[in-house]
């Protein structure tokens, strides 16, 4: 271990410094601890912050201690919004935490001892402490950086004391076969460490640096505060000098130790995240989570290692504590709270490939692969069905195993659908991004699900090797030895399949099947209304999908199918259905042309069309290509489908003109619940001619439930759950087909739920009302609705009475200003379109502000109104909004 030098001076209260109440602070002395054999630690002197005083001065009782531990270079400040918050929670009624943050000994405000503490001497140094507070329980710790490590020692000598552990951005473990991260290894060399730790605060202002977002210049200065000097930062230093880089470090053992020790707590546990940090990085949150398999995690995507400075870790932290230690202890399980309405054995179905068995023996078509060299490619129930099992026995011999995440980055196609259901047959976990996300949301999304394999094609497995995602590399065509080496493939699908064959044929079995509740696949939202989140569904829940559309639809064995919106194309298969996804770019939506449409119906016989609204449109723009056999094949099918955006009666109304014998219908759902409502062209036509306010969705389907959480005044869902007429709030559903969970998103998924009295409930973020006849209504996202002096704007009726006005195409409302006092404007396209970004003309202006319904502080014109990135046809109105509040402050007329 390295030494660095540190010099020795008493502890002293903190100055005055921003967001820091001098009454938290206190000064406490620890006597000396006599050791066995004679030794013993000296009396040291600490700082810390403590709210014991003032909840006592407020006749307030705790019911617990939170113990929370800085890490390096930090100091208590750290944890200074977690004190005021949880000041505030007993202040309005809640829980009562007395928040206990340490200075660790040669850190922040504590002494300055001139001597190396090693992590067995701050977990034995910490337990001194908190013998002399007289902490009797119940405590939870909180530490983040090396703070977490030590409070988890603390938690592991403790266990009579501790109910629960939380931790920030920490590890307890390094792999043997995975380096130190660069920035330690850069600060752990003997010839930069004194230097860039002690003699000058590089360290620190690289620590300061990487907050996510920047910090200000008095909150810098805080942290600064105890480090000015190098005879003030020794403990920086040593702290870093301490990290067990191998076996043979001193602090190695402890670290084993606290490490083995952890895997046996046997308490709630949440561990709070910044995916940006970049020296706890994502493989400690896996090696935290497989020791603590019963923790809670949170992910704050964008957040980095200043973790408490970057995200709301105080109010998370209260939250989770108010949930599962109301008073201070665990309370017993309530059990399970299902509604009357909801079946109990809804989970219990057949599993997702049950069609795949019962057909294994056909020699009809189940796969139709349009983009294959010399024309469409036939693949039978027969051959997938092998397919599938060999694929499925080779990953087992591979050694993937029940809960091993694989993310599969492959278009529609034969390839996905072999991997995807062998996956799932053997209980591994398929991780599905949309390519449409980019690189930057793929990137973000992959790491996020941290698969341990990848399966995929070209373009992903360069995209997995250029931005280092994880998981070992599987690639679903051979590629030339030195291209395989880049790009680090281990092996290809081919080859799976062979392995699997052999070892059917020698007698081997396929695993037993996954449990209804265990998870089977991680879906990822659009993005279109921030990061990317995984949903979580079980194999119960995905059969209960594949039920819900065979029920409504009338979909099932016989039906060709034309999926051109991915779901629909891996469920094809589920639901027993001839499916064939038209020759397009997945990315790109608009890509779809309508001779694509006709080629892929006449190929599957299909009857059968589903593809989304930017779909959907350039194949109504491209009709004229059509032939007449084209459009004969197109008389066949008897029902389409769009979904993923609102579709405009005038667009269903031209695709049935090319589908003529086909109804058409639009199902309102999300990545959380494919299949809430449906509406047919006749219900948006009659919605059209109804005073009610929005875009109607049509009726719950079966098994369905949908409730409204009525907006307050601040536009927030606040209000009881009702299905009354009229009430404008938050759309929640419920339904055996709802998602099971959010991926590593604790609180996302806490407030999802929050006021849902349905085990199956979600808020979906979409706000809308129920009409008299139990139609439901969307009138846009929740973070879009707009807080007026006059009241709250929900923003479609306003963008659908606009885009009446002659001279208007598409427009997008949104709010600028402050919540509450924000004022309405409009952003719109004209007809023709303007060539560059402006204000609205007098005419223009006129005519929208007397159209809206709502008062119009401004008009704005655009060429083009920017689109979400996956569907291309909803309007960003986030984007939007931040444009026209920057336009309408002096800023540059660029396009939004």
């Amino acid at each position: 271990m390295p030494r660095v030098a540190a010099s020795t001076a008493p502890a002293t209260l903190p100055p005055p410094l921003p967001g820091l109440d001098p009454a938290w602070s206190r000064l406490v002395t620890v006597p000396a601890v006599s050791l066995p054999g004679g030794a013993s630690r000296p009396e040291r002197t600490w700082h810390l912050l403590d709210t014991a005083a003032v909840l006592e001065e407020r006749g307030l009782r705790p019911v617990g201690t939170l113990l929370c531990v800085h890490g390096n270079p930090t100091w208590s400040y750290l944890w200074r919004s977690v004190v005021a918050r949880s000041l505030e929670v007993a202040a309005a009624g809640g829980p009562v935490w007395r928040v206990v943050a340490v200075d660790q000994l040669g850190m922040g405000f504590s002494e300055r001892t001139g001597q190396d503490h090693l992590l067995a001497d701050r977990v034995a140094e910490l337990g001194d402490l908190t013998d002399v507070l007289g902490l009797a329980g119940p405590v939870v710790t909180l530490g983040h950086d090396w703070g977490g490590v030590v409070s988890l020692g603390w938690a592991v000598d403790h266990p009579d004391l501790v109910v629960a552990v939380t931790t920030c951005n920490t590890a307890v473990h390094q792999p043997d076969d995975a380096p130190i991260p660069a920035p330690l290894r850069l600060a752990l060399r003997p010839q930069l460490l004194g230097r860039a730790t002690v003699v000058t605060p590089a360290f620190l202002e690289t620590t300061l640096a990487i907050a996510h977002p920047r910090l200000d210049r008095a909150t810098a200065d805080a942290y600064r505060a105890p480090y000015r000097g190098a005879a003030r930062r020794g403990g920086v230093g040593g702290f870093v000098a301490d990290i067990p880089v191998d076996a043979a470090h001193p602090s190695a053992p402890e670290l084993d130790r606290i490490a083995a020790g952890v895997a046996a707590l046997d308490v709630p546990a949440l561990l709070l995240w910044g995916p940006r940090d970049p020296v706890f990085l994502e493989r400690y949150l896996d090696d935290l989570a497989e020791r603590l398999p019963q923790a809670d995690v949170h992910r704050f995507e964008g957040a980095g290692h200043l973790l408490p400075d970057d995200a709301d870790v105080a109010g998370t932290v209260l939250d989770w504590l108010g949930d599962h230690l109301p008073d201070g202890t665990v309370p017993a399980p309530a059990g399970s709270r299902l509604p009357a309405d909801v079946d109990a054995d809804a989970d219990a179905g057949r599993p997702l490939w049950a069609h795949l068995t019962e057909l294994r023996d056909s020699d009809g078509a189940a796969l139709v692969e349009m983009a294959a060299a010399g024309g469409p490619r036939t693949i039978t129930w027969r051959l997938l069905a092998r397919r599938i099992d060999e694929v499925a026995a080779g990953l087992v011999d591979l050694g993937v195993r029940p809960g091993d995440r694989v993310s599969l980055l492959v278009t529609p196609g034969a390839d996905l659908t072999a991997a995807l259901y062998a996956c799932i047959r053997v209980g591994a976990v398929v991780v599905v991004a949309d390519a449409g996300l980019g690189l930057g949301g793929l990137t973000r999304a992959v790491r996020g699900a941290q698969p341990d394999w990848i399966i995929g094609a070209l373009p992903g497995l360069a995209a997995a090797r250029a931005l280092g995602w994880p998981g070992r590399r599987i690639a679903t065509l051979a590629l030339p030895t030195p291209l395989r080496a880049a790009l680090r493939v281990e092996h290809t699908l081919a080859a799976v399949a062979r392995r699997g064959a052999a070892r059917l044929a020698a007698g081997a079995v396929l695993p037993d099947a996954p449990a209804s509740d265990a998870p089977a696949a991680v879906l990822f939202t659009s993005g279109s209304t921030g990061p990317a989140k995984g949903v979580v569904y079980t194999h119960g829940q995905l059969g209960a999908v594949r039920d819900a559309l065979a029920g409504q639809y009338d979909v099932g064995v016989g039906t060709g199918l034309v999926a051109g919106f991915a779901p629909f194309a891996l469920l094809g298969p589920a639901l027993g259905a001839r499916s064939v996804a038209p020759d397009m770019d997945v990315t790109a939506p608009r890509t779809l042309t309508a001779r694509a449409v006709a080629d892929a119906v006449a190929a599957a016989d299909a009857t059968v069309v589903f593809l989304s609204p930017a779909a959907l449109a350039n194949v109504v723009a491209t009709a004229s290509a059509l032939t007449d056999d084209d459009r004969a094949a197109l008389g066949h099918v008897r029902l389409f489908l769009s979904a993923g955006a609102p579709v405009p009666a005038a667009l269903l109304t031209a695709a049935t003109e090319l589908m003529p014998n086909a109804t058409a219908h639009s199902p309102y759902g999300m990545t959380e619940g494919l299949l809430m409502t449906d509406v047919d062209l006749e219900g948006v036509r009659a919605a059209a001619s109804s005073s009610s306010s929005g875009i109607c969705v049509g009726r719950p389907a079966a098994s369905v439930r949908v409730r409204i959480a009525p907006l307050d005044r601040d536009g927030l869902a606040t209000g009881a759950l009702t299905d009354d007429p009229d009430v404008t709030g938050e759309i929640v559903v419920a339904a055996p087909h709802v998602r099971d969970h959010y991926d590593r998103l604790w609180r996302t998924d806490r407030a999802s739920r929050l006021g849902v009295d349905d085990p199956r409930g979600h808020r979906t973020g979409d706000v809308g009302h129920l009409d008299a006849t139990g139609q439901l209504w969307v009138e846009g996202r929740m973070q879009h609705v707009v807080t007026a002096p006059s009241g709250v704007v929900t923003p479609v009726g306003p963008e659908q009475r606009i885009e009446q006005v002659d001279g208007v195409g598409r427009a997008g409302v949104v709010g600028v200003g402050p919540s509450g006092t924000q004022q309405v404007v409009a952003v719109v396209e004209t007809v023709p379109a303007a060539r560059r970004p402006g204000l609205a003309d007098a005419a223009v202006t006129e005519a929208v502000r007397a159209a809206a319904g709502v008062p119009i502080a401004a008009v704005l014109v655009v060429p083009v109104l920017p689109t979400d990135i996956r569907h291309n046809s909803k309007v960003d109105r986030a984007r939007l909004s931040r444009w026209a509040s920057s336009v309408l402050s002096g800023g540059r007329m660029a396009r939004p």
